[in-house]
């Protein structure tokens, strides 16, 4: 599953995947993001959080990217990734690379309290 949310007043978009994610569940989430995105203003911040996530479809690094460049768009300034357990690590940093063209800054965290202290929640 992913959840997606936002908090207009702190300009941030909230991402969790939980369980077991599938590709399709993008295609169902893009539409969301996109509302999501657009009620925030370039400059906005993304916290994701890989906390809960068990494991991701074959596919799934693709439709990661899509995303990635919908934010990068929309004017993401600030990535915040959680991922408390690096064999988690679903090699983000790497996507970022092809898919982050304006370059926001990217900081990964171990734990939920640690982004909320950077991005002052």
């Amino acid at each position: 599953m992913i959840l997606a949310t936002i908090n207009k007043s702190k300009q941030l978009l909230y991402l969790s995947f939980i369980g077991l994610v599938r590709v399709e569940e993008f295609a169902r989430q893009r539409e969301e993001v996109l509302a999501l995105l657009s009620e925030l203003a370039p400059g906005f911040r993304l916290l994701t959080d890989l906390g809960r996530l068990d494991s991701l479809e074959e596919g799934c690094a693709a439709e990661i990217g899509k995303l990635m460049e919908l934010c990068d768009q929309n004017g993401v300034e600030l990535v915040v990734r959680v991922i408390p357990n690096q064999t988690k690590d679903i090699g983000l940093g790497i996507l970022s690379i092809f898919h982050y063209h304006h370059h926001p800054r990217e900081v990964t965290c171990t734990d939920l309290i640690e982004a909320a202290e950077l991005l002052s929640l």
